[in-house]
């Protein structure tokens, strides 16, 4: 992850997609997860100061819920499988972390809490707070609450707007998708 050096970009968001973080039976790609850890260690070395988009709570609660259609066959099996799939989440995150000597702390947020200008100031001072204090904020949506007026749509749009908030210089988005693309290559 040695993408931006600490001078140049103090403070990033890297953003991690379900593909990359959920293996095909919904279980934790921990391996991989750790690796990144070791990285967001390595950054966090160098005097960089890392926030985390994680995705992947939905997946894993589907799988813990045995929900058809990855917990995506309702808004309702969604928001549980958010809720319950979170905890799992935010415990792996902790544990490959804390291995490397780093604290996780987590928020989940809604999009209205980064469009409501005082919600938007807390959210960024409590970001601020937490990586002065060299702490890892892990951030997903929270999607047991979120419903689809109210919903970012996809992480790499909430890591953008973390960005803003984190006053962070740069975005790295984790992807299992090919590449950047000026038309949808499936067509």
């Amino acid at each position: 992850m040695s993408l931006f050096p600490p001078a140049s970009c103090p403070r990033i968001v890297v953003k991690i997609g379900s593909a990359l973080l959920v293996d095909p039976d919904g279980g934790v790609r921990r391996a991989w997860l750790e690796g990144i850890a070791t990285d967001i260690a390595a950054r966090a070395g160098a005097g960089q100061q890392v926030a985390v988009v994680s995705s992947g709570a939905i997946a894993l609660g589907a799988r813990r819920l045995k929900l058809a259609r990855g917990g995506r066959a309702s808004l309702e099996d969604a928001q549980a499988a958010a809720a319950t799939g979170q905890i799992e989440l935010s415990r792996v995150w902790a544990d490959v972390l804390a291995v490397n000597g780093l604290v996780a702390a987590q928020m989940l947020v809604t999009l209205g809490d980064l469009e409501d200008r005082r919600r938007y100031l807390n959210a960024a001072a409590t970001l601020d707070r937490l990586l002065g204090l060299g702490v890892v904020p892990v951030l997903n949506e929270n999607d047991s609450v979120a419903t689809e007026e109210i919903r970012f749509g996809d992480n790499d749009r909430l890591a953008a707007r973390v960005a803003q908030a984190a006053g962070a210089g740069g975005v790295v988005l984790l992807s299992d998708v090919d590449g950047l693309y000026d038309r949808n290559p499936a067509l």
